[in-house]
């Protein structure tokens, strides 16, 4: 049985075997982003009784197979007397599949790690250590929880884990002083972004960016990808119009507009009937310009979005800076000058250094001539992980080998509305902590 909460605080680190299958475990989750929705991603990795791997295992999507149930497929019987590593608490509820507790005692297993505590749905931790298997929490919990940050983010703030991504030259402009901003980054850059979409369940843009550059916002060049919701944020009803690129039928697409919003001229006609969906929001608060983010927010968690990737312009960055909505911030920077042009972000509330939202760089990365930067407040589920699970919600880098990871903080405006979930408080006395 396993020791007491009191003993599993001095617990010995685990075996290397172990720690190697939970890295290989965070690894395959990843694999997941885009396509599980509203469900976690996880990985499994099962042992052999000699420490051998021999099953492996990720959430493919919704409604399938878990993790867990795939590695013990393909270990067979050779999972008997084995150890589970897993990323998340296996579940104990049965919904579209049977909990993973049950199944994990009938394959044999005698030990389960796994490295982050499920906040949706305890009890599987004590159902195991109940039918006599060894559980250990935490192992390498830092790395799997920025694995899942998008989805342990949204169960506990019940809104839609955001990215703000932007594309800027070294200056910090958007687009030159006429306007034209075709194209500031590179080919790699650009097939980044598309990697990138795939990841996440929506994509936004505001009216002003819908009007200049009447984007597509689907997902290109990515073989299998799940495309996200497309979402324009068009307050007065007045941006999108037929033959709009994001009504190409590519993708879903979402138009979020005032309550009061004349929609007559745009999806009210007849030219825009059943091309997209409307949804009236209430206006802001305070006089400001735009929609409700609260209530935009709510709309898409109850629309089981878990992730949404920001790509308007600085009046819509800001709006979300400015009501402490921005979870991560991804930076593609060219090595460009312009000198004159638009700023990435616009007035977001800030008036003196000693307010700057200050971040901690996660990842930096090579792609073509440009640097990709992530980077998130220092209370974000992903600001403890280090190396390659820091980059996790990032697109892989086309040059992995220039990517690393820092614990520098820099002062792009963002906010510090995530929270880190904790995996430190013991599930119950027959769970161990490792570290």
């Amino acid at each position: 049985m396993a020791t007491d909460a009191a003993a599993a605080v001095s617990a010995p680190s685990a075996e290397p075997a172990e720690r190697a299958a939970m890295r290989r475990a965070v690894e395959l989750a990843a694999r997941g982003l885009g396509s599980t929705s509203p469900n976690p991603v996880v990985g499994c990795v099962v042992l052999s009784p000699e420490g051998y791997p021999v099953g492996e295992g990720w959430h493919q999507r919704a409604g399938g197979p878990h993790a867990e149930i795939h590695a013990l497929a393909e270990a067979g019987d050779d999972a008997r007397g084995g150890t589970a590593v897993v990323t998340l608490e296996p579940c104990d509820h049965t919904g579209r599949t049977g909990p993973c507790s049950e199944a994990l005692i009938e394959a044999g297993i005698a030990r389960v790690v796994y490295a982050v505590a499920d906040p949706s749905a305890t009890g599987g931790a004590q159902r195991l250590a109940a039918a006599g298997l060894d559980v250990v929490r935490g192992l390498l919990a830092d790395e799997a929880a920025a694995g899942n940050a998008a989805w342990l983010t949204s169960v506990r703030l019940k809104r839609p884990y955001v990215v703000w991504k932007y594309a800027a030259t070294l200056d910090g402009r958007i687009a030159a002083a006429d306007g034209s901003s075709r194209w500031i980054t590179s080919d790699e850059s650009r097939a980044d972004v598309h990697r990138l979409r795939a990841r996440t369940d929506a994509v936004l843009v505001g009216s002003g960016t819908a009007r200049a550059d009447d984007p597509h916002l689907a997902v290109r060049g990515v073989p299998g990808a799940v495309q996200p919701l497309r979402i324009v944020a068009d307050t007065e009803a007045a941006a999108v119009r037929p033959g709009a690129r994001v009504l190409d039928g590519t993708a879903p697409t979402l138009l979020a507009v005032a309550e009061d919003a004349d929609t007559g001229g745009a999806a009210g006609s007849g030219e825009l009937e059943g091309a997209v969906e409307v949804l009236r929001l209430p206006r802001a608060g305070g006089g400001r310009p735009g929609l409700d983010l609260a209530a935009l927010l709510q709309e898409l968690y109850a629309r089981d979005v878990r992730s949404l990737l920001l790509e308007g312009g600085p009046t819509l960055a800001a709006a979300f800076v400015r009501a402490g909505a921005v979870d991560e911030v991804i930076g593609y920077v060219a090595p460009v000058l312009l000198g004159a042009g638009p700023a990435a972000l616009g007035d977001a509330g800030i008036a003196t250094i000693a307010q700057a939202l200050r971040l901690k760089v996660t990842e930096t990365a090579r792609l073509g001539p440009d640097l990709r930067i992530t980077a998130v407040p220092e209370e974000s589920v992903r600001a403890g992980a280090t190396g390659a699970a820091a980059a996790t919600t990032a697109a892989p880098a086309v040059a992995p080998a220039a990517a690393t990871a820092t614990g520098a903080t820099t002062a792009v405006a963002a906010s510090t509305g995530s929270t880190a979930t904790s995996t430190t408080t013991a599930v119950s006395t027959a769970v161990t902590e490792e570290s």
